[in-house]
């Protein structure tokens, strides 16, 4: 058990790093989200490559925003084709496509995921984003996108684009665990990604609750929340897309 008692110990590092430096931009995030709930208008999550994961992790589950939406691509994802995948997140123009497709807008919350932060479609959904009047948050890794270029035409990367910045606290490859022979494994930024997410989602509702806003949360389907999610269903389905 040393790797897994290793990794354990990794994630509690990177999450008590996230919890306790990244207070201010938490805030800052918690506020737009919040805000965006209590005058009716979306959080939209959006991912590429195994970031994509973090956008579904929000999306149509116990506890889970009714008006929490995915931006999904399939070509942007992994099971089409994982290698074709990273290339298609390097070219520009499928971020504006994405945002018209989602109809993301004024007063929309919009989080955009990228460990690295670097390649074009990251970047431009952020850019995109702000210039629709979107509140736009990035979860990346500081250390690991200030260790290599943007490979963005203007330079530059999702966290020096985005309104307000979380760091993931996550390390330069994000694998943290030397395992000898060249082998590194342990990758951190889904684990801690997810943690991130669920508390600032809770943590939005809280104070939309605070300010008036009637909750609409999804209840487990598998427990005894499937009537009240049958009205979500109802009143979102072809308004929220996925459902």
């Amino acid at each position: 058990m040393e790797c897994a008692e290793r990794y354990l110990g990794v994630l509690r590092q990177q999450l008590e790093f996230v919890f306790t430096t990244q207070a201010p931009a938490f805030d800052a995030a918690a506020a737009a989200i919040a805000e965006a709930l209590v005058t009716s208008r979306t959080l939209f999550v959006a991912g590429t490559g195994h970031s994509h994961l973090l956008a579904l992790e929000l999306f149509y589950r116990a506890g889970g925003l009714v008006r929490a939406i995915p931006i999904l691509d399939e070509d942007l994802m992994l099971h089409r084709s994982a290698s074709d995948s990273s290339g298609f997140e390097r070219e520009s123009g499928r971020a504006e496509a994405l945002l018209t497709r989602y109809d993301v807008g004024t007063g929309d919350a919009l989080i955009v995921i990228s460990n690295s932060g670097r390649n074009a479609v990251p970047v431009e959904l952020a850019l995109g984003g702000r210039a629709r009047g979107a509140r736009v948050i990035a979860v990346t890794s500081r250390k690991h996108s200030g260790a290599h270029p943007s490979r963005h035409a203007s330079g530059l990367r999702l966290m020096e684009v985005a309104e307000v910045v979380l760091d993931n606290g996550g390390v330069e490859g994000d694998a943290t665990l030397d395992l000898g022979q060249g082998v590194v494994m342990g990758a951190t930024s889904t684990a801690v990604g997810a943690a991130l997410l669920q508390a600032l989602a809770a943590e939005s509702a809280a104070r939309a609750m605070a300010a008036g806003w009637a909750p609409e949360v999804y209840r487990s389907s598998n427990g005894s929340g499937e009537q009240e999610n049958a009205r979500y269903l109802e009143k979102y389905r072809g308004v929220i897309p996925h459902l």
